[in-house]
């Protein structure tokens, strides 16, 4: 008898053992995807690989089947080579650990085959390497861009660093608001504020995270753009052709007050060591505007401003803002353009901000 109740409860356990068995996860039991012990593999990757044309501002990104170790993601495991030489960059994981960013030192060398690489020394959550290495290519223009500004993160109309992305008033933003790597955006729909916007919002993501990293690329490539016209402490007035213009040490920061005329089609870029400032003026009579003739469109002007930016009440603007420091929209300032600030915050004031098409 004995026998036989020792019998039976083996029999339960065994049984019971086979229903949790079935219960498990099953990409345990089948080597799904997602199981402990698949491989992670590469799914997709930006540029696509034999593409041609990949302009010169350009970031490199590979995602992953699955979760990746942000530890075995860097230099010595996503690599990139423009022909036969070694490109210098950093290494990014977003937070779901599924995107893997090489963002370029400088911008890439224009008509040349690109090679990137995931090698296996990279490894998912669980301490799997791919199966093999992952390798693909691309080539870029053969002849730079229109301007410094790549092609991620110009859908963002706005975008701030730290502490904040703010609002007050009716602002309307014709595109994206993010901030990175700090993660409050006030005065919008988004915590039930005045502001919209016909993009998204994006906070502390892997998105905002690439545009930040665009950005100092894009800052970067406009900070370095060769030449320059010396300008005057203020440019109201005055009609200036497409090039490069840049104040000095000497003086320093740049102001407008009055008109100023960007005549004709092509690249403008402005180098500014310290800050920006525009006139303010009072509804319906702007103190300073910035008028685009002859062909010049806002898509093509850049201010690299070494400080911080404040355009003043009421002042009508034009260009994307790349600021080091903050940016400030005083009340009914228009932006046609974009407001991009790489380490401080963005406030704004019933602004209208239309963002122009990507370069």
């Amino acid at each position: 008898m004995l026998k036989f109740k020792i019998s039976k409860i083996w029999i339960l356990a065994f049984l019971l053992a086979a229903v949790m068995a079935g219960c498990s996860d099953p990409d345990k039991n089948t080597g799904g995807p997602t199981s402990p012990l698949t491989p992670p593999t590469v799914i997709s990757v930006f540029p696509a690989g034999a593409s041609t044309g990949v302009c010169q501002g350009t970031l490199i990104t590979a995602t992953f089947s699955k979760a990746m170790n942000p530890a075995t993601i860097n230099t010595g495991t996503f690599t990139l080579v423009a022909g036969t030489t070694p490109a210098p960059g950093k290494v990014s994981l977003d937070s779901a650990g599924l995107v893997a960013t090489f963002t370029p030192s400088s911008p890439l060398a224009v008509n040349t085959a690109h090679t990137a690489t995931i090698t296996t020394g990279a490894a998912d959550t669980f301490g799997n390497p791919p199966a093999a290495a992952f390798q693909w290519m691309f080539t870029t223009n053969p002849t730079p861009c229109p301007g410094p500004f790549g092609l991620p993160g110009c859908g963002f109309g706005i975008l701030g660093a730290t502490p904040v992305v703010s609002n007050v008033g009716p602002t309307n933003v014709t595109g994206d608001v993010g901030i990175f790597p700090a993660a409050s955006i006030t005065g919008f729909s988004l915590t039930g504020g005045p502001g919209t916007i016909t993009g998204a919002f994006h906070a502390a993501d892997g998105v905002a995270q690439a545009a930040q990293d665009q950005l100092t690329l894009a800052y970067n490539a406009a900070a370095g753009a060769p030449g320059g016209a010396v300008l005057t402490a203020d440019i109201g007035g005055q009609t200036l052709a497409p090039g490069v213009y840049k104040t000095t040490s000497a003086q320093p920061s740049l102001g407008i007050t009055g008109d100023l005329h960007l005549n004709g089609n092509g690249i403008y870029i402005f180098q500014i060591v310290s800050t920006l400032t525009t006139a303010a003026g009072a509804p319906g009579l702007p103190a300073s505007q910035v008028f685009l003739d002859g062909g010049a469109q806002s898509k093509n002007v850049f201010w690299q401003v070494g400080s911080s930016a404040t355009l003043g009440t009421y002042s009508i603007f034009a260009g994307t803002i790349m600021a080091q420091a903050d940016i400030t929209l005083t009340t009914g300032a228009v932006l046609n353009g974009r407001a991009q600030a790489r380490t401080g915050k963005v406030a704004m004031d019933s602004n209208p901000v239309n963002v122009p098409s990507c370069p």
